[in-house]
Parts: C-alpha cells; structure tokens; sequence
C-alpha cells in the first residue's frame, strides 16, 4: 500500500533516490514502526539502529526524527535521548475534536471537486472490505486508503498534511487500544453510506456522515482507554 505521504520520495526517472526522497522514506517506514507499536511509547530511538535497519546513512534518517519531533511521535530529552512520545489520554478529546472538525470539511471539498474515478477507486477498495476473513489490521489500512481518496479529492495539500498526521495518531491509538477487541464491520458500513453520498454529490450528506465516523472511533476508544483505567489493579496476596 502507498500512502499519500509516501508517494512524493518515489524514485526519480533514472532510478536513482534523491536526498528528500530519502529523507520521506525514513520518516514513512519510522512512522509504520511507530504506529505498528515496533516502536512503542518509551522506547529509546537510536538513529545507528534505524540507520541498519532501514539500510540508509544517518542524514535522511535524522531528518526524518527531526520531522516525526514535529509531529509529536517522538520526544527529545536534552541529554538523555530520543524517545518515542507517549499518548496522553487527556489529549483524545483535542485529537478527535478536531478531525470532527478538519475531516467534514475536507469531505465537503472532495464532494465538490472529486471524479467519477475517485469514487470507483473508493468502491474497489470497499469491495476488499468485504471478503470473507478479512483480518481487521487489514480493515484499518483500507480505512485509511479510503480517507486519502478523500482528502486527494478535496485537493489542499495543506489540508492533507494536517489530517495524515492526525489519523496517524488516531491509527496509532487504534494499535494500542482496539486491535484485539475492535469489530471494523461498523466503520466498514459507515464507508459505504459516505461513498453513496459522495458518489450523489450530497455534500451535507457527506460531511455529515464522516463526522458520526470520526466520533464512533472515537467512541470505541474512550470506552476501552476508560475501561482499562477503571480497572481493578490486582490485588498481591
């Protein structure tokens, strides 16, 4: 799968990687291992280690933490290191508020300047959605495939910047918090109606119905997050 943040480090015609191609690639694949929980909050993040692993010098590896720094995946400690930044549950309201905001509003532009072949785009991926056995770490990728097209179609590359990274720590939260338990069925349904409404050009539709999506996630992650802090800690004998 390519995200829209991946495309623009493709290799050039003579198939040779420029420095920020590079550079995308680091802050795309360290971003995955973040979210995927590879890397999980707390975890030291050591640029010779990303260096091998990723098989590329420290330069675009660097620039890369420098950017995910910015966008509240990592923390640097003066003297200490680099970390892998925690999620403070306190701040899922401001995340999820604002996607509520930021998410209708990229779907009303998509409503008004996407294509016919955005949307039969969209409908392939649906159709994927529904075979048989789908694992939902797989659902969730499609989910996020589907909020591209989207924000693709919406055409403000500003827009886009900013909500990539706000679902990245929505998908993070997901990984963390819903992976196990999770049933995608719903927010499969929920794509579906958004792609009938899209498809109609019923703009108030839309950004209605991505509006419930965005809260039902939310939703779902406030019930666990609040269920795993009401817990009962268990009791030595």
């Amino acid at each position: 799968m390519v995200h829209l943040t991946t495309v623009i480090y493709q290799q050039s015609m003579t198939g040779v990687s420029t420095p920020n191609s590079l550079a995308e690639r680091a802050y795309d694949e360290i971003r995955r291992m973040i979210i995927r929980l590879e890397l999980a909050p707390g975890d030291v993040v050591r640029e010779a280690d990303l260096s091998a692993q990723l098989d590329m010098s420290r330069t675009p590896i660097r620039e890369a933490l420098q950017r995910l720094a910015r966008d509240h995946f990592v923390t640097v400690i003066p003297r200490r290191g680099m970390f892998v930044s925690a999620i403070d549950v306190h701040e899922l309201s401001m995340l999820y508020e604002t996607r509520a905001i930021m998410e209708p509003y990229a779907a009303r532009l998509a409503t008004r300047r996407g294509t016919a072949d955005d949307w039969a785009e969209m409908a392939d991926l649906l159709e994927e959605t529904r075979r048989p056995g789908t694992p939902a770490v797989q659902l969730i990728e499609l989910d996020r495939r589907c909020h591209e097209i989207i924000w693709r179609a919406a055409g403000n590359r500003f827009l886009t910047s900013t909500l990539d990274a706000l679902y990245a720590q929505s998908d993070r939260l997901w990984h963390m918090y819903l992976a196990d338990v999770a049933d995608m069925a719903d927010a499969v349904d929920e794509h579906a109606a958004i792609h009938d409404a899209l498809e109609r050009g019923d703009e108030d539709l839309v950004a209605d119905l991505v509006e419930m999506h965005v809260n039902s996630f939310d939703a779902q992650v406030r019930d666990v997050v609040a269920a795993r802090l009401d817990a009962p800690l268990t009791r030595s004998r």
